[in-house]
């Protein structure tokens, strides 16, 4: 009888799983673009974002502020193509309007990081994110950078970009334009 109950109980948890991980996939397939989440979800915030002047701060300490994270990399080229439209079309657009922009730099340590920055002629802070921990809470961790999350005021994920693309760099403009005037 215990056998029974045993086998019937592993045969439920394997079917669980089985499906939670259909799921996941079938989500992520959906997108095409490597996102563990979407447009509507809650953005995980179970984490810490280390700035390379050293400063720290976290998605709770900035609710009540639109957030842009843009993943990054100085190997990256798209994102070094994409990084002066984010500087000068949202950050100096928006950065006196309750809108904060973080690049969170993919694995790379801060030596790099403060280069990249220096490099790039940004005024806009960059985040360490060491073994791509929090980009994996937003994207498959062997998915490519150069995407941005829009965040509102309440923690909740707006807009989703992957790559440089004009058109939908000026939607996300939009969106973000859209949010900072309520």
């Amino acid at each position: 009888m215990r056998k029974k109950l045993l086998l019937i109980t592993m045969l439920l948890y394997l079917g669980i799983a089985a499906q939670a991980q259909e799921n996941k996939e079938i989500r992520t397939q959906k997108d095409g673009r490597g996102y563990l989440v979407k447009i509507g979800d809650q953005a995980p915030d179970n984490f810490e974002l280390v700035l390379q002047n050293g400063t720290k701060t976290d998605l709770k300490a900035l609710r009540g502020k639109i957030v842009v994270l843009q993943f990054t990399a100085s190997w990256c080229s798209v994102c070094r193509e994409e990084m002066p439209y984010l500087e000068k079309d949202l950050w100096q657009a928006y950065k006196d309007k309750n809108v904060v922009l973080i690049g969170v730099d993919r694995d790379e340590p801060i030596e790099v990081v403060k280069k990249f920055h220096q490099d790039m002629r940004i005024t806009y802070p960059l985040a360490l994110d060491p073994g791509a921990e929090i980009f994996s809470r937003f994207a498959e961790r062997k998915a490519g950078v150069t995407r941005n999350v829009i965040i509102d005021e309440t923690g909740k994920i707006q807009y989703l970009t992957r790559l440089y693309n004009k058109k939908e760099f000026m939607e996300m403009i939009r969106k973000i334009d859209q949010l900072a005037r309520k």
